[in-house]
């Protein structure tokens, strides 16, 4: 490797769904092409690559953002959850299994980064109304559901989980 190429290339160390990595990446890579290509965790997706469609949505640092607006070396010392993450800590299998029964995901693409919405929003927000679902998840586009099934199984979820409380009290 050249001189030039080393100045581009960085390393980083990270805790990605539980695991601590370090890797060396290249100054400009975006932090999603970082899970997709280098750690092979491709659930978060590539939509817009502009931060628009929330294809590419993930939790850094316990916050929900655009995996493709993020430089992989601007997560470094972060901890980072990913949908793979998500999916193994069972935090949202409620969801998911709401969005299966409710038919909130077709062809799958936008699920992802719906279900990690929905998880931040349920984790500030144990009773949102339909609008604050809504409003919560309008940087996630789906062009399959028309959002009302997705809408629908948020809500049932946050009900469902809200009456369990209230049982387990």
């Amino acid at each position: 490797m050249n001189r030039q190429a080393t100045n581009l290339e960085r390393n980083i160390t990270l805790t990605v769904n539980g695991e601590r990595v370090t890797r060396s990446v290249a100054a400009r890579m975006h932090l999603v092409d970082f899970l997709r290509e280098t750690l092979g965790l491709t659930g978060s997706h590539l939509g817009c690559e502009h931060g628009v469609c929330g294809a590419c949505t993930i939790r850094v640092d316990g916050l929900t953002v655009r995996g493709c607006l993020m430089l992989a070396v601007q997560a470094d010392g972060a901890t980072v959850e990913t949908i793979e993450g998500l999916t193994d800590s069972s935090k949202a299998a409620d969801l998911q299994e709401e969005f299966l029964n409710r038919n909130a995901l077709q062809c799958g693409y936008c699920t992802p980064g719906m279900l990690m919405t929905a998880v931040e929003l349920l984790d500030r927000n144990a009773k949102p109304t339909r609008e604050e679902i809504r409003d919560a998840i309008s940087g996630n586009y789906c062009r399959c559901t028309g959002y009302h099934a997705i809408v629908d199984a948020i809500e049932t979820v946050a009900k469902s989980r809200s009456s369990k409380k209230g049982t387990a009290s």
